[in-house]
């Protein structure tokens, strides 16, 4: 069993175009208003195909509103895993394998020099690199990492 956080009305906005309901007997024991009436409700949001039924009052309305807030918050958990994976894929390709062929930084000390063969920027002043000066680094990566954004952005557009 699940336990999901309940989502609010504005957190997750359902079109009500998107949604398919269905109205049924509710089955199990109850007497006799269980095989008589349509109380029990079936929600299908029609763009993910998640699908929740319930019949757990005897009014319908109360059971289209149970449903309705656990549709949300089923929906709510599909952004949040979406958003997760994307988060995820674009830490893997930034991290990599960690193998020696997939090597970062090159430091030469008789040279004097500091190179990054992610970007290709070579500077000959490692000892201000070990200082901690790395703005020249940060503003290239940040420039080349924005770029292949900007890139991959205009392929899928």
């Amino acid at each position: 069993m699940a336990v999901l956080p309940e989502a609010e009305e504005v957190d997750v906005q359902v079109d009500p175009k998107d949604l398919r309901v269905d109205y049924f007997c509710s089955s199990g024991p109850g007497g006799q208003s269980v095989n008589t009436t349509y109380s029990a409700v079936r929600l299908t949001h029609l763009p993910t195909n998640v699908v929740v039924s319930m019949q757990d009052e005897k009014s319908q309305i109360k059971n289209k509103e149970k449903a309705m807030r656990i549709l949300r918050a089923r929906l709510q958990e599909l952004e949040e895993q979406r958003q997760h994976d994307e988060l995820s894929a674009e830490r893997k390709s930034m991290v990599g394998s960690g193998d020696r062929s997939e090597k970062i930084r090159t430091y030469n000390f008789k040279e004097n020099r500091v190179t990054d063969h992610r970007i290709g920027l070579t500077v000959h002043q490692l000892d201000l690199v070990l200082d901690g000066q790395l703005d020249e680094f940060i503003e290239a990566l940040t420039t080349h990492y924005q770029t292949e954004k900007l890139k991959a952005e205009a392929v899928t557009a």
